[in-house]
């Protein structure tokens, strides 16, 4: 089956068409700039765009960079306010005549890593931890998806542990691998207490660089790398909307 998959973010909104039986994208990556201030009008205008780059008429799946339930939006960190309490997925079905599903954004990277990528053999629990601007989760027990689970909330040194360790913190506080990293560790460490998970994927652009810093965590669970990358969010966007197409 192919889908639209489009992934909303802080930054960038990207897009491509995907085979969602292999989990590949089978156009082009193609990427605009995410809007300022990133309303409601103003990102679904993004996505009509997206919809006639690929002359798209059929479903869309979104990875949308909140909290989503039943295809509302609940939350709103990195988009404007107005967006909590709307029904996304039918204002974007509205604008571009396409049936449309809405998941969270790290939840869609991490079906797409549950399905083709560095959690597909799995069968226990699973979380996986996106590290970017802020840090998002996915936690998976089996296959099965607990949405929303925004664990870069968790304290971690009396703050947010996205305030702590996210990669843009690396970036802002000029951290070495090896200070970020340890940053990450007690990070991650929390989650281990909290959860005990079989397997950790860590994501997000940084997990490229993995072995620059892998030697620095101490945790008892294994922690891969992301396979998917970039085309995560893109790919678990499609297959949400697959499932929720059945």
């Amino acid at each position: 089956m192919k889908i639209l998959g489009i992934d909303i973010g802080g930054t960038g909104i990207k897009g491509g068409i995907v085979d969602t039986k292999k989990g590949e994208l089978i156009t082009e990556r193609h990427r605009i700039s995410t809007p300022d201030p990133a309303t409601p009008a103003a990102i679904i205008e993004t996505v009509i765009e997206l919809v006639k780059e690929f002359d798209w008429q059929g479903p869309i799946g979104c990875g949308f960079p909140a909290a989503v339930r039943h295809d509302i939006v609940v939350t709103a960190s990195n988009i404007d306010q107005s967006w909590i309490g709307m029904n996304a997925a039918k204002a974007i079905q509205k604008a571009t005549g396409c049936p449309t599903h809405l998941v969270n954004d790290v939840d869609a990277a991490g079906m797409a890593e549950m399905k083709f990528g560095a959690g597909k053999d799995q069968k226990g629990v699973t979380l996986m931890v996106a590290a970017g601007t802020g840090i998002g989760t996915a936690l998976f027990i089996g296959k099965h998806l607990v949405p929303n689970t925004e664990l870069g909330f968790v304290h971690v040194k009396g703050m947010p542990g996205e305030h702590y360790a996210a990669n843009s913190v690396r970036k802002s506080e000029d951290l070495s691998w090896q200070e970020w990293a340890e940053r990450l560790n007690e990070y991650f460490k929390k989650l281990e207490f909290l959860f005990w998970p079989d397997l950790f994927i860590l994501g997000g652009g940084v997990s490229k660089d993995f072995d620059s810093y892998k030697q620095y965590f101490t945790l008892d669970t294994q922690l891969v790398p992301a396979e998917s990358r970039n085309h995560a969010g893109i790919i678990g966007a499609a297959l949400a909307a697959k499932e929720a197409l059945k």
